[in-house]
């Protein structure tokens, strides 16, 4: 009766769904990512873009920087752990020519991280990345000031200075400090680079970045 029981348990679990493997976050965004490049072959040798949805919206992109040949693998939402899992797709095997990594700013938003959690988890995608691509230069752009998460913009800072000491001692490494570009001189979040949501930037922030960004681009 029990041997039944426990049959009868099983089969409806599996029936209902309770033991399906669960998706893995953003997968459908990279397979469209690989559907796309099997229609549309990607550009040889990119500068590749890639992290969470500032670089996702980047919508601007290629116009912003006509004279060099961008690729945008950005998937909005992520986190470093999305990233690192995702680089064996989404970023060694277009074998870009320079990387522009924008992301953590998730990481820190979830309240579950230290600054120093951020840095290590930074390192791991740091180190993956240079393991198949040893002689590519990276650009990290600095965690931007949100308005709509000030309250963690003291770990957000923690975070960014770990992360731009640890590029100093990196051979064709660039941090780029954007957090304080994003500031009056009154040293206030300047809210008209912000969409309302006060997260997602308007054009106004895009220019700016793209201002700050040319001088590094390859």
């Amino acid at each position: 009766m029990k041997n039944r029981l426990s049959l009868f348990l099983l089969t409806f679990s599996l029936s209902t769904g309770v033991f399906a493997q669960q998706p893995v976050p953003f997968e459908n965004e990279i397979k469209a990512f690989e559907q796309q490049d099997q229609t549309s072959p990607p550009p040889k040798k990119p500068i590749l873009f890639t992290g969470s949805s500032s670089i996702k919206l980047w919508q601007s992109l290629k116009t912003d920087f006509p004279d060099k040949v961008v690729l945008n693998r950005g998937f909005g939402g992520s986190s470093l752990p999305d990233v690192i899992r995702f680089a064996d797709r989404a970023i060694i095997p277009y074998k870009p020519k320079q990387i522009v990594i924008y992301v953590g700013e998730n990481d820190v938003a979830s309240g579950k991280v230290t600054a120093q959690a951020v840095l290590d988890r930074f390192v791991t995608l740091f180190t993956t990345i240079r393991k198949s691509l040893p002689r590519t230069p990276i650009v990290f752009i600095s965690m931007k000031p949100s308005p709509s998460r000030r309250k963690y913009l003291p770990i957000t800072q923690e975070a960014n200075r770990l992360i731009k000491d640890y590029l100093a001692k990196q051979k064709r490494a660039q941090y780029l400090d954007i957090y304080s570009a994003m500031l009056d001189t009154n040293g206030q979040i300047r809210g008209e680079l912000f969409r309302a949501d006060s997260l997602h930037m308007a054009p106004k922030g895009y220019e700016l970045w793209t201002a700050k960004l040319k001088p590094l681009l390859k």
